[in-house]
């Protein structure tokens, strides 16, 4: 039995270090540079502006186009926001969403990338916008790494995020 259990290993290992072997360590994913995010990013904009879209921005520098109004009612500092939402890259890959599920948060009250603390005060309950959020105002030069060591986001990468304003819960 313990020859049978041997065997198995020293093949299980071999199996391994072979398929090991076969890694192409040249494709090694190298995130954007800074430089490179910034042409990236000023790519997209013009996109957007020459099929007519109108592209406003926040004093901090997160771009947003309002997609519908709501009811007039804007989130202050230590609102509760409850939106749904759809997170996804320059390329249009998406990276998160709510799904049919709503997300709830306080504004300038739990940890959320600036750029999102900040855009939201530009969408009134009921309403939907996107904001397009340059990487300064995101995950920066660190990216987010999964568990196994992946850039879920990259480092130097803007966002693009789809929301819908669901209700705000003033702070009373």
């Amino acid at each position: 039995m313990n020859l049978k259990l041997i065997t198995r290993f020293f093949l299980a290992s071999i199996i391994g270090l072979a398929l090991w072997a076969c890694v192409d360590e040249s494709e090694d994913y190298v995130p954007p540079t800074k430089a490179e995010e910034t042409a990236l990013l000023s790519e997209y904009l013009d996109t957007l502006q020459n099929r007519g879209l109108d592209i406003d921005t926040t004093s901090m520098g997160v771009y947003y186009i309002i997609d519908s109004v709501g009811n007039g009612n804007y989130s202050y500092a230590g609102d509760t926001c409850v939106v749904k939402y759809t997170g996804f890259f320059l390329t249009g890959d998406v990276f998160d969403t709510s799904g049919s599920n709503t997300f709830q948060f306080v504004l300038e009250g739990d940890n959320l990338i600036e750029g999102w603390t900040d855009g939201m005060k530009v969408i009134d309950e009921g309403g939907k916008a996107y904001l397009i959020v340059p990487s300064e105002h995101a995950y920066g030069t660190n990216g987010v790494m999964d568990y196994y060591g992946n850039y879920s986001i990259p480092p130097n990468t803007s966002l693009v995020f789809y929301i819908e304003m669901v209700e705000i819960k003033p702070l009373d």
